[in-house]
């Protein structure tokens, strides 16, 4: 049996528990300061109160001051805080955990540069392990994977990635069942990159079902050829960006795009894309999920600020992006959605 800790009892974070206790372990769930209701309520009634399915029995639970016991003895930490807390994670956590407990995070996301790169969260994390000396394993999970399904047993599969094969096989010795299905990458920048670029482009396949709802009616029939083909030109986007981050293509891109996928159909990005494309301007949609965490926002807006800075340094062509270029002038500009389909097409 094994001890695994988990920090932040967000819904993927605390979706986690439920493969990691299936399997015979010892699981902590510890609360961040954000999370004291969701802890309480957790200890009270044996039950997340997001999710409709009690905890698997035997779960300990942790209010943020007592993290520190929680960690004590743990085999493996999972971080499970939003994108919002990745300096918190850094600057509260990371310090606190021994050189021999390895870290595996679900937060997704990317951090643009001044010379228009992309970074993921392990190499911000990393560098603040370089500046305190410590020599912590980061490791993360990427793929398509939303909480509640993964709570109702729905048969998943995601990939986690890391510098270390040989850990990465003890990890997913630890969480892997019957239903979740664990593939293993060191190409941690092709994975994170892949996860997070689909945010913003999943924001734009959703705009098209705010556009029929727009002139057929809320009511009305999904239709799918629009989506299909913002779709498309998403997967080739994001093949460009994997392309120039340097990393493989395929396998990443694999992954992301089965994260892209189920994005759309469900969850706050869609939301968002479809209050857009029903003619709402950025403020008033944004208004209308009041209090609803937009990740895909920051990330579109990260991502084509580092297009544009690597399109005037000459390592991109700005053109080969419309659809982020779109999607970012929606959310920075307020600008109406006239997705510009012409320029998604090819002649090969």
């Amino acid at each position: 049996m094994s001890v695994v800790t988990i920090i932040g009892a967000g819904m993927m974070g605390s979706a986690l528990a439920f493969p990691a206790r299936e399997n015979g372990h010892e699981v902590r769930l510890v609360g961040t300061h954000l999370d004291r209701e969701i802890i309480e309520y957790s200890k009270n009634t044996g039950r997340h109160p997001k999710f409709d399915k009690d905890f698997p029995s035997g779960l300990k639970y942790y209010q943020i001051e007592s993290m520190e016991e929680a960690i004590n003895g743990s085999d493996m930490i999972i971080g499970g805080v939003s994108s919002f807390g990745v300096n918190w994670f850094a600057d509260f956590v990371l310090p606190k955990i021994p050189d021999a407990i390895p870290v595996l995070t679900v937060t997704k996301g990317l951090v643009d540069t001044a010379d228009g790169k992309l970074l993921s969260y392990p190499d911000i994390w990393q560098k603040k392990l370089d500046e305190i000396g410590s020599k912590v394993s980061l490791n993360a999970i990427g793929g398509p994977c939303t909480s509640y399904e993964l709570v109702a047993h729905d048969q998943t599969e995601v990939a986690f990635c890391g510098k270390d094969l040989n850990l990465l096989r003890r990890l997913k010795e630890i969480m892997q069942t019957d239903y979740y299905h664990i593939s293993l990458s060191t190409d941690v920048l092709g994975i994170e990159s892949a996860v997070a670029l689909k945010n913003g482009y999943a924001l734009g396949i959703a705009l098209t079902i705010g556009l029929n709802q727009k002139v057929n009616g809320i009511d009305s029939r999904l239709h799918f050829n629009s989506q299909a083909a913002v779709f498309g030109q998403s997967i080739k986007e994001m093949k460009r960006l994997l392309k120039y981050q340097g990393c493989d293509t395929l396998e990443n891109l694999t992954v992301g795009a089965g994260d892209l996928y189920v994005t759309v159909y469900g969850g706050r990005t869609r939301q968002i894309g479809i209050l857009l494309g029903r003619g709402l301007n950025i403020d008033r949609a944004k208004a209308e999920l009041n209090g609803v965490t937009l990740e895909s926002l920051v990330v579109a807006g990260r991502v084509a600020g580092a297009v544009r800075i690597a399109a005037n340094n000459g390592k991109l062509n700005i053109n080969d992006f419309p659809l982020l270029m779109h999607i970012d002038d929606i959310i920075t500009n307020k600008a109406a959605v006239d997705i510009p389909w012409e320029k998604f097409t090819f002649v090969v």
